[in-house]
């Protein structure tokens, strides 16, 4: 059995990131914006699919990203939130081309995203791969459980 240190205010905070991410959901700013996301003038804003795993000792956070270059992308961790930006550069196109359709979305994003547990952001491990980008970040020591045996005597 592993004993944990129950922190309260930990626990609210992790209610308060779901009730966000619910309202993030349900209620968009405008036009199917998410509050992670940076609108443009023209109101069209994209904002990359996440996931995030959580293990004993790391959390992994895996941002689909197809199409943009690894130079086009700025990366920042702090101990509790990843921030993404980037540009998803448009093709340069001839006179003698013409688009009949085009969903595509170009441009610049942004996307900030709450971690789960607070992690060591000088450890962090970042590997680009097939437009795939997975950030594994080792959680603060505090944060992992810890089993101790007590003897009885």
């Amino acid at each position: 059995m592993t004993l944990i240190r129950w922190q309260p205010w930990q626990e609210i905070d992790v209610l308060r990131r779901q009730f966000d991410e619910l309202f993030d959901e349900l209620t968009p700013i405008s036009r199917g914006i998410s509050r992670g996301a940076v609108a443009k003038p023209n109101g069209v804003a994209w904002t990359p699919a996440i996931e995030i795993k959580s293990t004993d000792t790391d959390i992994t956070l895996r941002v689909e990203l197809p199409g943009i270059e690894a130079k086009n992308l700025d990366v920042q961790v702090s101990h509790d939130t990843v921030s993404i930006a980037g540009e998803y550069k448009s093709e340069t196109r001839t006179e003698d081309q013409q688009i009949f359709r085009s969903e595509f979305r170009y441009g610049s994003f942004q996307r900030v995203i709450s971690l789960p547990t607070p992690v060591q952001n000088d450890q962090v491990n970042a590997e680009f791969k097939d437009g795939i980008l997975t950030l594994t970040m080792p959680k603060v020591e505090a944060e992992r459980p810890k089993v101790v045996k007590v003897n009885l005597g």
